[in-house]
């Protein structure tokens, strides 16, 4: 059985490394909204939509979408194309600065950050780090499906 000291030590160490290298965004950088994110995400995941299919989606006004799109489109995040399958039709769609944002917010860590830090590690340090990490995330898988299950027998 783990000690409990090795639970409160891993907590706290795990804690220690997202404040150390959490993303962060700075002051001058337009972080977008939850509604934004929301739209953007839902982009990346089911395509090109137009602006009534993406206010039904998210229950909203044509009219509060709209806005919200030119808003994007303002900040390069977004574009309006033409549906190849229908002239009359505007797609919405991200831009390639779009998906790098989305990417972004995906991200949890601080990549450049994470990257200088590994290389203060030697590599056998390194390699030591991320095969830990790997057995604690099969160990957690396993116990997690073990739990599941259960829980539906």
């Amino acid at each position: 059985m783990i000690e409990n000291d090795s639970v409160t030590r891993f907590i706290k160490l795990y804690g220690d490394v997202y404040r150390c290298l959490h993303a962060s965004w700075d002051k001058h950088e337009n972080y977008p909204s939850a509604e934004s994110q929301a739209v953007m995400n839902h982009l990346l995941l089911a395509g090109p939509l137009t602006i009534s299919e993406a206010a039904r989606h998210f229950d909203r006004a044509q009219s509060a979408m709209s806005e919200l799109i030119d808003r994007l489109q303002a900040h390069g995040l977004v574009t309006r194309i033409k549906d190849e399958r229908d002239r009359r039709r505007t797609l919405i769609w991200l831009t390639e600065q779009g998906r790098q944002m989305q990417q972004r917010l995906q991200e949890v860590l601080n990549r450049e950050l994470l990257r200088q830090s590994l290389q203060q590690l030697p590599e056998a340090q390194q390699q030591q780090l991320f095969g830990s990490m790997e057995a604690l995330v099969v160990a957690a898988q396993t116990i997690l499906s073990q739990q599941r299950k259960h829980h539906h027998e």
